[in-house]
């Protein structure tokens, strides 16, 4: 069980109310992480408006959920690694592709340097290397790419850490750490 009030619709004000109802209608469901953040409305619309945001980036949808399933492996986080796995296969990646995320890289050759990337950044608290920085560039990433990957990475250590603090229920299918 949750250690932090979940919102719902019966138990949101007017302004949680609309928040959730936005999302029913976007996702056809309110997952457990946002009910979590709709008890603080503005952290509610700060969290989606960095995640719209950041989704309109250069990375695609692939290399987004490669990302959060390598930051969810790393941060030891079940609830993420659950949802991002079957967010993981709506973009169309397949199960022998999310273990290589989770361990730290792809079967893609250009996607293994990014999530190799991020999986440094939250090991090393962001302290990486120039030959990292040289890396990414040398593979085709832009300082721009850079820069989204750095933003995946902080967004899902986010709702790492709030997974983890909340101790959510798991309302994805459930997969273990």
């Amino acid at each position: 069980m949750s250690r932090i009030n979940l919102v719902t619709k019966e138990t949101a004000n007017a302004e949680q109310l609309a928040l959730l109802e936005a999302i029913q209608t976007k996702l056809g469901m309110v997952p457990n992480f946002l009910k979590a953040f709709a008890n603080s409305p503005a952290a509610l619309r700060a969290f989606l408006g960095l995640h719209g945001i950041a989704g309109e980036g250069s990375l695609d949808p692939q290399t987004r959920e490669r990302i959060a399933l390598a930051v969810a492996q790393k941060n030891s986080c079940e609830y993420c690694v659950s949802a991002h796995t079957a967010i993981g296969r709506g973009t169309g990646l397949n199960n022998e592709e999310m273990v290589a995320n989770r361990a730290g890289s792809s079967q893609d050759a250009k996607a293994a340097i990014a999530v190799k990337f991020a999986r440094s950044l939250v090991e090393h608290a962001g302290e990486v290397t120039t030959a990292e920085i040289l890396e990414m560039r040398d593979n085709g990433y832009s300082d721009a790419d850079i820069v989204e990957v750095i933003t995946h990475v902080g967004m899902n250590i986010l709702t790492n850490i709030l997974g983890k603090a909340s101790r959510l229920d798991i309302d994805f299918p459930k997969v273990s750490l």
